[in-house]
């Protein structure tokens, strides 16, 4: 009876090592297949022509890889603070849905906090600064983020964080959603995408729905398979409580900190055939409504016609034109803005400019800028040097 006493509890230890593997491989699949397919978006990119459509395009595979490395990094601490009592099927789901969507919250939080002010125009569009001012809603929206996704990073899977989280994912994919049904109707918006990855990634509508549905939703849904079955832990709540008052913290000093190149599309080394925005039919580039910045050297302003440095500044920049039209060695001078035929029209007649005005849509130039005026030197089509505010001219 010994014998037998002791082959069932062998057996039964085995079985049990056997679940503890599987649990740990499930652990890890999720970001794994993710760094997987970021890996995939990179060879794409750079040689190999795989086509995985447009649902799954190279912007949104540069997204995944940064949100794959935080899921695995996530992982560790699951493993280790369980290990010793065992993981199961469902803590490690729950686990790996946890860093995935603890994952995308951080990157898009990333993604936007160097330009909250961008932002907080796309939260106006949406109507969402009905109480508080956009700025001060774009700053709070930054700290749930931020605070969600490293809660749901660390493990942290109590009902609050749960319940927190399943009402961020469901309004996001309400504000997704009813610009997906706007576009399918016809309605044009100027911010379709709500923002939700800043600059990092373009989006059409129904790209947004769709990939934040089959990014956040799975993910959540796994979440709640082991609701807190690690625990609630002060040391960790107060990492989490920390990086939210950093990360709002910098968010509302982040205007006025000299991140245009890390906040913008525009930085040195950008080509300006690149530098673009819509889909492939409707897609428009800065080198198509100022091709001249494709050859020789040119002093870029980035600007509305009504901004009040810039109006102050147009005699010496007129001087500048002539200048360098006159000698043919100093750079040219463009004027990019959005402003229409008849705000031109208006200027022309007032300021009478000696220097071109080129019209761009603000859907090509938002994403070059924080603020404005904002210039750059380009020469043969790639950006040398840019400049926070108007440039210096007597330096070029």
């Amino acid at each position: 009876m010994a014998e037998v006493s002791v082959s069932a509890e062998q057996r039964r230890a085995g079985i049990a090592g056997s679940t503890g593997v599987f649990a740990a491989l499930l652990l890890w699949v999720g970001p794994l297949l993710l760094a997987a397919l970021a890996l995939l978006g990179a060879i794409n990119h750079w040689g190999w022509p795989v086509s995985l459509g447009s649902a799954v395009d190279s912007g949104l595979l540069g997204v995944l890889f940064p949100v794959s490395l935080l899921a695995l990094a996530s992982a560790f601490p699951a493993f280790l603070i369980r290990h010793r009592d065992g993981l199961s099927w469902r803590e490690s789901l729950a686990a790996c849905g946890g860093g995935l969507l603890g994952g995308v919250l951080l990157v898009g939080a990333w993604a936007k906090i160097f330009n909250p002010a961008s932002f907080a125009e796309s939260i106006a569009a949406e109507g969402l600064d009905f109480l508080l001012p956009a700025f001060l809603v774009a700053v709070s929206a930054l700290g749930i983020e931020i605070v969600l996704g490293s809660a749901l990073l660390l493990g942290l899977r109590q009902r609050w964080v749960l319940g927190s989280s399943a009402a961020l994912v469901a309004f996001f994919l309400f504000l997704t959603g009813r610009a997906y049904w706007r576009d399918l109707q016809g309605i044009v918006v100027e911010d379709t995408s709500c923002g939700c990855f800043g600059n990092l990634l373009e989006r059409t509508p129904a790209q947004a729905f769709w990939q934040d549905l089959f990014l956040l939703l799975p993910a959540l849904l796994l979440c709640f398979l082991a609701v807190g079955s690690q625990g609630s832990s002060r040391k960790r709540m107060t990492i989490v409580a920390a990086v939210g008052v950093v990360g709002m913290a910098f968010a509302w000093r982040a205007p006025h900190l000299p991140l245009d190149d890390f906040a913008t599309r525009l930085h040195p080394g950008a080509e300006i055939s690149e530098l673009c925005s819509g889909s492939a039919e409707s897609r428009l580039c800065l080198s198509s409504l100022a091709p001249e910045l494709l050859s020789g050297r040119h002093v870029v302003v980035l600007t509305t016609l009504t901004e009040d440095s810039f109006v102050a500044a147009v005699q010496e920049l007129n001087t500048f034109a002539v200048s360098s039209a006159a000698s043919g060695a100093s750079p040219g001078l463009v004027v990019l803005s959005s402003a229409t035929p008849e705000e031109k029209q208006i200027f022309f007649w007032t300021h009478g400019p000696s220097f071109e005005i080129a019209e761009a849509p603000q859907s090509v130039l938002r994403p070059l800028y924080r603020t404005l005026p904002r210039s750059f030197l380009v020469s043969d089509g790639r950006v040398e040097q840019t400049f926070r505010g108007l440039p210096p001219l007597a330096d070029l």
